[in-house]
Order: structure tokens, then C-alpha cells, then sequence
């Protein structure tokens, strides 16, 4: 079980038309993208669900669902 905030970042994942960039899901989640240290904990989490292979990286930076 995840905790809820990687719930959140999982589904807005997987309701995207195709890989996300990391502004793009903060955006989606209403982060505020401008500022740098607030979207580099998001990025940060993608990270590691791409590290608990619930997403993956693509080598553009982009994520999306595991297959």
C-alpha cells in the first residue's frame, strides 16, 4: 500500500494520454511548477516509484506506467 500522495501521482500517471514530464504531473496535481523547490520533491517521488517499478523513465525524462 502506498501512501496517498503516490496514489495521487500514480493516477494522474495513468490518466495521461501518453509520458508526462514532471511539471506536467505537478501541474495536474496544482503544484506550483514556477518555483523549482516545489516541483523538485515531486520529482523526487517519481523517482521513486520508477525505483519501486510502479512507473518508468524514459531516457527523455518523461514517465509512465509500466507496461
Amino acid at each position: 500500500m502506498l501512501p496517498s500522495d503516490y496514489q495521487r501521482i500514480l493516477a494522474v500517471v495513468r490518466e495521461a494520454t501518453g509520458p508526462v514530464m514532471a511539471r506536467q504531473v505537478g501541474e495536474m496535481l496544482g503544484v506550483d511548477v514556477s518555483v523549482r523547490a516545489k516541483l523538485e520533491p515531486l520529482r523526487g517521488k517519481l523517482i521513486r516509484l520508477v525505483d519501486r517499478s510502479r512507473l518508468r523513465k524514459l531516457p527523455d525524462g518523461r514517465f509512465t506506467t509500466c507496461l
